[in-house]
């Protein structure tokens, strides 16, 4: 940590210089409220507090950290999404708002008064397994991730929240799970391309290469799963997972391949492609009301 503190150390006078250093009074605030374990609103009816040297100290660690590019979800260790605070470390990928949009579709195949079966692949975080565990609380969801680091993070989050429907797994895809079967699966897979600039960019570069990346036009692990996933979906039973702004055409080609049915593409807030989905044929008993 640094020998030197932000001055002035007031907080109103602290956030403003961290602010011009940063270039973001949102990553300014969320910064001081995690070192002084308070809230940003706490902030603001406090701005005329002074902080103690070692919290100015602390601030001035974490804003160098910023600086350097830090993601803050991983300072901080935490991120917001759907209704939940989760954990979140290097060895997972940042929970971001459009993947609610994957949550969002899923619940909407899943019927608030039965007992049904999800499969989660590659959960990371646990973000969208625990957000459908939450409001779907008869349901039975299995999360898996070739990662243990990433699954006991999952599993943290899943204990801090009291979500006791979901079980963690660890393996490749549907590698740990024989010949069980699903109504629904879901999954937020790489599926940047090797050689896409963004990858060096931004939080990009900090977080965990083989949550994003995905071969040479980042499909490779979007077809397994298509080519996988009517083994272990029930009849009837969908299989919906988020991709690039650029991939819907190709991802609903590969759908059609694998003789789904009722295939479309839900558009993200910004209308680019985000969530593909399809249903596998004949109807089945986990279907929405």
């Amino acid at each position: 940590m640094p020998d030197h503190p932000l001055h002035p150390t007031r907080i109103r006078q602290a956030l403003a210089e961290a602010t011009q250093r940063l270039g973001d009074r949102v990553d300014a605030e969320v910064l001081l409220a995690y070192a002084l374990s308070k809230s940003r609103s706490w902030l603001i009816a406090h701005a005329d507090d002074l902080l103690l040297s070692d919290h100015a100290a602390a601030y001035a660690w974490l804003i160098e950290q910023r600086e350097a590019g830090e993601p803050i979800a991983y300072i901080i260790g935490r991120r917001g999404f759907w209704s939940l605070d989760l954990e979140v470390t290097p060895a997972t990928l940042i929970p971001r708002p459009e993947t609610e949009l994957l949550v969002e579709l899923a619940l909407e195949r899943l019927p608030a008064d039965k007992a049904c079966r999800v499969l989660d692949l590659g959960t990371g975080s646990g973000a969208v397994a625990l957000a459908i565990a939450r409001d779907r609380p008869m349901a039975q969801i299995i999360a898996t991730d070739a990662s243990s680091d990433a699954l006991a993070v999952a599993q943290r989050n899943a204990r801090s929240h009291h979500i006791g429907n979901v079980s963690f797994v660890h393996g490749d895809w549907f590698a740990p799970l024989d010949d069980r079967r699903f109504d629904v699966i879901v999954s937020n897979p790489p599926y940047i391309e090797a050689t896409d600039p963004h990858l060096q960019q931004g939080d990009l570069r900090f977080e965990p290469i083989s949550a994003l990346m995905s071969g040479s036009d980042g499909l490779d692990d979007i077809r397994r799963i298509v080519r996988d996933a009517g083994l272990h979906l029930v009849p009837g039973g969908w299989l919906l997972f988020e991709h690039g702004w650029n991939q819907g055409g190709a991802v609903r080609a590969l759908l059609r391949d694998a003789d789904f049915a009722e295939l479309s593409t839900a558009h993200d807030l910004e209308q680019r492609d985000r969530v593909s989905i399809g249903r596998r044929p004949v109807a089945g008993t986990c279907d929405s009301p």
